[in-house]
C-alpha cells in the first residue's frame, strides 16, 4: 500500500498510519450520535479541525458527492474519508466502524421491543421517545438550513423541493435531478452564491496531489464493479432461489436493494419512503412503530438509517415462520447487508472520478442546489412525523394534482405535544445534550403512561 502523501491533506498535516486511523474512526463511530447533521459536524471537527487530515475544500467536496448519492450520507462520507487516507481498506475500515457499533445496539433494542413492547413502562418510554424525535428532526432541519440556504435562490429550491415531494408526490430522483439542473443553469447564467464564489477562489489555487488509488483507472473501476456487484446481487439471487420470492427475507433483500439504489438525499429523505412502503405495502410494522424505531436509532451511535435494522428485524420476527428472535436477527442481517454493501460500491467506484471534478465549478453549483433541495425533503419528513405523533388518525385530501394530509383533530394528543415542545425548547433554545433530552422525554412518557394506567 503506497503511503499517503502529505499534499492530499491539509498542508501542515502528517500522514496518519492505518492503526492511528482505526483508532480515530473507532472514536467517531462510538460518538456519532445525533443523526447526519451531528455526525457530519463531528467528522469535520475531528478530521479537518483537530487532525487536519483533510482540508476544508476536500471535505466539502466529498460531502456534496455523498449528499447526491442514494443512502446514508454520513456513513458514505466516513467511507470516502477513510478511502482518501488509505484506499479501499481505509474506506472499509471507516465505513464498518461507523455502522457496526450502532447496528449491534439497535438489534438488542429491537429484541427488547419485540419481547417487552406491550409492557406499560416500555410503551411509555417509547411514547416519550417518539415525541422528542420531532424536536431532533426539527433541529437537524435548522442546522442544515443554515449551512445550505445561503441565498434566495437556494431558499427557492428548498421550497420547490418541499412542494414537489409533500404535495405533488413527485419521485425523489426527479427532484434531485431537477435541483442539480437548476444549480448548473444558475452557474452558467452568471449567478454565484457566496459559497460558490469562495470555492472559485480556492479552485484557482495549486491543484492538490492525489494518491495513486484516487486516480481514475478503467481497470480498477472494472474490478471494483465486479467485486461489489457480486457481493450485492449474489446473495440477493441466492435468497430468491433458496427461499422463494414471497419469503419475507427475499422481499426484504429486494426492497432494501431498491432503496439503496433510488432513495436519494440521505437518511431523512429515505425514511419517509421506507415508512410508507414498509407499513402500507409490506405490513412489516405499524405507522407508530416506524417512529418508535427512529427514536431508538436516535439513541444509538452510527447512521440514522440504522432504523432500517429495526424494520427488518420486526418483519423477520413476525413473518418468517421462525422463532421470533431467530427470524428477527436474520431479518436484521439481511437489512444491514443490502443497505450498506451498495454504499461501498458508490464510493469505491465513483470517488476517483469525483476527485478529478473538484475544479468543475458548474458541478459544484449543481451539488449546492441538491443540498438545498434536501432541506425541503427534511421539512417534509418533519411534517409527516409531526402529524403521526400528534394525531392518532391521519388521512389524505386530494385536490387536483395535490395530495394534502388531513389529520383528525379529535385524535390530537396533548401529552405528545407537550413533550415535543419541551424537547424543542431544550435542544433549540438551550442547546441541551440530545441524549439527555431523549432520556428525559422517555422518563416523562413512562410517568404519563403510569398515571394514565
Amino acid at each position: 500500500m503506497p503511503t499517503f502523501p502529505a499534499a492530499t491533506a491539509s498542508p501542515s498535516a502528517a500522514a496518519p498510519s492505518f492503526s492511528e486511523a482505526v483508532r480515530v474512526f473507532g472514536r467517531i463511530g462510538l460518538l456519532s450520535f445525533g443523526g447526519p447533521a451531528g455526525q457530519i459536524a463531528l467528522m469535520h471537527r475531528i478530521l479537518v479541525d483537530e487532525r487536519k487530515w483533510l482540508d476544508e475544500a476536500r471535505f466539502l467536496h466529498a460531502l456534496n458527492y455523498c449528499m447526491l448519492l442514494p443512502g446514508p450520507e454520513a456513513m458514505q462520507l466516513a467511507t470516502y474519508s477513510g478511502w482518501l487516507l488509505h484506499g479501499v481498506r481505509g474506506g472499509l475500515m471507516a465505513g464498518l466502524l461507523f455502522v457496526l457499533p450502532g447496528a449491534v445496539v439497535i438489534t438488542l433494542l429491537s429484541t427488547a421491543y419485540l419481547l417487552l413492547g406491550d409492557v406499560t413502562l416500555v410503551q411509555g418510554l417509547l411514547f416519550g421517545l417518539k415525541a422528542a424525535v420531532l424536536a431532533v428532526v426539527l433541529e437537524a432541519l435548522v442546522r442544515l438550513s443554515k449551512r445550505a440556504l445561503k441565498s434566495g435562490a437556494m431558499v427557492a429550491v428548498a421550497i420547490a423541493a418541499f412542494i414537489a415531494i409533500a404535495l405533488l408526490k413527485l419521485p425523489f430522483p426527479v427532484i434531485v435531478l431537477g435541483a442539480a439542473a437548476i444549480g448548473a443553469l444558475l452557474h452558467l447564467s452568471g449567478y454565484r452564491s457566496a459559497s460558490t464564489a469562495a470555492r472559485g477562489v480556492a479552485d484557482a489555487s495549486e491543484p492538490i496531489a492525489m494518491p495513486e488509488w484516487a486516480r481514475p483507472s478503467l481497470r480498477r473501476l472494472a474490478s471494483t464493479l465486479a467485486v461489489w456487484l457480486a457481493l450485492w446481487f449474489g446473495p440477493l439471487i441466492a435468497l430468491h432461489v433458496a427461499l422463494g420470492s414471497e419469503n419475507v427475507f427475499a422481499r426484504e433483500a429486494s426492497f432494501f436493494s431498491v432503496m439503496a439504489a433510488v432513495t436519494f438525499g440521505g437518511a431523512y429523505a429515505v425514511l419517509a419512503w421506507v415508512a410508507q412502503q414498509a407499513v402500507e405495502i409490506y405490513g412489516w410494522l405499524r405507522p407508530d412503530e416506524m417512529l418508535t424505531g427512529l427514536g431508538l436509532a436516535e439513541t444509538t451511535p452510527g447512521p440514522l438509517i440504522l432504523v432500517l435494522v429495526f424494520v427488518g428485524f420486526l418483519g423477520g420476527a413476525r413473518l418468517s415462520g421462525l422463532e421470533p428472535f431467530t427470524g428477527g436477527l436474520f431479518g436484521a442481517i439481511v437489512t444491514l447487508w443490502f443497505t450498506f454493501v451498495p454504499c461501498f460500491l458508490w464510493i469505491f467506484a465513483g470517488a476517483p472520478y469525483v476527485e478529478t471534478l473538484r475544479n468543475v465549478r458548474w458541478l459544484g453549483s449543481a451539488l449546492e442546489a441538491v443540498t438545498a433541495a434536501v432541506v425541503g425533503i427534511i421539512a417534509n419528513l418533519a411534517v409527516w412525523f409531526a402529524l403521526h405523533v400528534l394525531f392518532a388518525s391521519v388521512g389524505n385530501w386530494e385536490f387536483g394534482p395535490f395530495s394534502l394530509p388531513a389529520p383528525d383533530v379529535s385524535t390530537f394528543d396533548p401529552a405528545a405535544a407537550i413533550i415535543a415542545l419541551a424537547a424543542g425548547v431544550a435542544l433549540l433554545g438551550f442547546h441541551a445534550n440530545m441524549i439527555a433530552v431523549l432520556g428525559a422525554a422517555a422518563l416523562a412518557g413512562m410517568l404519563i403512561r403510569l398515571a394514565a394506567g
